[in-house]
């Protein structure tokens, strides 16, 4: 089990029964979701002719659309997302319950945590919203992502206005 740190300033929240996450990389850096939201993962090779190139100037870390059992996914690159280096991702994580699908570059492994400790104040503006709290992996901090969080739903209508006639009917209402 994970135990939280020393510090007063630490807090854990959510439950002490550890939970599976899977723990994935983008531009060298670990990061973590909770295996619950992660739908499906697929190699980004096998989905070249599924999708759909979508551009919103507003939105640079979208590039494409996929639709998937009837749900149209905005694919976010974290990458650019989070101002980390260039890299060429090889993994799509289908987030469940979530209209986005995320570009990873690879799965680092699965694991489980008891603890997810909450944001430290210089966390601000977007980033809140993007991460559920920072996990600790042995000696490795690892920020756990927030599958809801990246796309608000403010960002999914305006990326639903945006969206070419022909893709429109698959957004949910």
């Amino acid at each position: 089990m994970i135990a939280p740190a020393a510090s007063t300033e630490a807090r854990a929240t959510g439950r002490r029964e550890p939970r599976p996450v899977i723990v994935f990389e983008v531009a060298g850096r670990a990061m973590a979701i909770p295996a619950g939201e992660v739908l499906e993962i697929r190699s980004t090779d096998s989905l070249a002719g599924e999708a759909a190139a979508f551009e919103p100037l507003e939105f640079p870390w979208i590039r494409h659309t996929i639709e998937r059992e009837g749900t149209l996914h905005y694919v976010v690159n974290l990458g650019v997302l989070f101002s980390l280096a260039r890299t060429r991702p090889t993994l799509v994580l289908f987030l469940r319950g979530a209209q986005c699908a995320l570009l990873v570059d690879r799965i680092e492994r699965m694991d489980a945590i008891s603890w997810v400790f909450a944001l430290p104040r210089a966390f601000r503006g977007s980033e809140r919203s993007w991460y559920l709290g920072l996990a600790l992996f042995d000696d490795e901090v690892v920020p756990m992502l927030n599958a809801r969080g990246i796309l608000t739903p403010e960002q999914q209508a305006q990326l639903a206005a945006r969206l070419p006639e022909t893709l429109a009917g698959t957004v949910p209402a």
